[in-house]
């Protein structure tokens, strides 16, 4: 991904967050909510490109230490406004996955959910990342659409190489210990720009 292209992908997402609603809700991604119990009471997690805040504030309330990241200024300070009407802390910053400084062993857990933005080269970049910032025994959980969610048009990339197949989440991890791979159908309501039947995986990985 190049400057020209990452600029287009940070005019994009200010653009759609340009509004006073949250387009992804202000609850937890169902998935989040469902795994939330296996990260450790007051643990260090980061979210990279959480967008508007919603999953950050709802692991925040949960008691843990949330740092989390966005290319679009405007999901920032949605972010931010959404922590403060909680009450709880958020450290989110305005950052650019590409050619992130990935700290090594920082986070008990990283937590992305339907981060489906980047080109193939861009995303194995963060998945080394991902996997280099947790710390050993920490989690990874992934969250996103596989390419049958083409089919039903009811979020994510129109793009199929920016899907999720399972095989490619395996050899992606191959060096953690992956505790849950799956790939299913359900409804989500998740906002305007999440909702109806959708295509999605799910990954659980632990770092050795």
């Amino acid at each position: 991904m190049g400057e020209a292209e990452t600029r287009i992908t940070q005019d994009f997402w200010n653009a759609r967050y340009d509004t006073p609603d949250y387009i992804f809700g202000t609850a937890p991604s169902a998935f989040l909510r469902d795994y939330a119990a296996l990260i450790p009471p007051r643990s260090q997690i980061f979210l990279p490109a959480d967008g508007e805040g919603r999953n950050g504030v709802y692991l925040a309330q949960l008691g843990h230490q949330v740092a989390a990241v966005d290319y679009a200024e405007n999901g920032v300070a949605k972010a931010r406004r959404l922590a403060a009407e909680a009450g709880v802390t958020l450290d989110m910053r305005q950052a650019n996955l590409k050619g992130y400084d990935w700290p090594e062993a920082a986070y008990d857990a990283i937590a992305a959910i339907f981060i489906q933005f980047a080109s193939p080269d861009f995303r194995a970049e963060i998945f080394a990342g991902m996997t280099r910032a947790v710390t050993p025994g920490g989690l990874i959980l992934l969250h996103g659409y596989t390419p049958k969610q083409l089919d039903y048009g009811t979020g994510g990339p129109s793009e199929v190489d920016k899907l999720y197949i399972e095989d490619l989440l395996r050899d992606a991890f191959a060096d953690m210990d992956i505790l849950t791979l799956k790939a299913y159908e359900a409804e989500l309501d998740e906002g305007p720009a999440h909702s109806g039947r959708s295509a999605l995986i799910d990954l659980i990985a632990r770092r050795p």
